[in-house]
């Protein structure tokens, strides 16, 4: 079976997207994996985070997204007006065969406005390098 990836962009904002991550990591990955998700992967950047989450299928994905706690954590972000963007795909691609790229058209949102820049990522200014991949199937 395919899994379906989905992408979570945080934007840096009141305060930095890895302060809201830290915050609610573990209740995010847990009910993510305890609802189906396969594998995740989470990239810093200098404007802000991506979240990748893997479900088995949309549905999966869809009763993680309805969960009061991921509702109530998507409202928490530094920026709740213009520093969140939910879409399918990974938006990273580098090691990840078929991902697809971030969804075409422009974007508004992140303090330096425009579209976020990809690649690597960066050490964290705030002295935390966060980005990592887990899978819930490997040993």
């Amino acid at each position: 079976m395919d899994a379906d990836w989905w992408s979570i962009e945080v934007f840096d904002g009141r305060f930095p997207a890895t302060s809201w991550f830290l915050g609610w990591r573990e209740q995010l990955v847990e009910a993510a994996l305890t609802h189906g998700a396969t594998d995740w992967c989470l990239t810093e950047s200098h404007w802000g985070l991506v979240l990748e989450l893997s479900f088995p299928g949309e549905e999966h994905w869809s009763r993680w997204r309805a969960l009061p706690l991921v509702r109530a954590a998507l409202d928490a972000v530094p920026d709740p007006v213009d520093g969140l963007l939910v879409y399918p795909g990974a938006r990273r691609v580098v090691g990840r065969p078929g991902a697809a790229p971030p969804p075409p058209g422009p974007r508004r949102g992140g303090p330096h406005g425009g579209r976020p820049g990809g690649g690597a990522p960066v050490p964290s200014r705030h002295g935390r390098r966060l980005t990592g991949c887990s899978s819930a199937t490997s040993g």
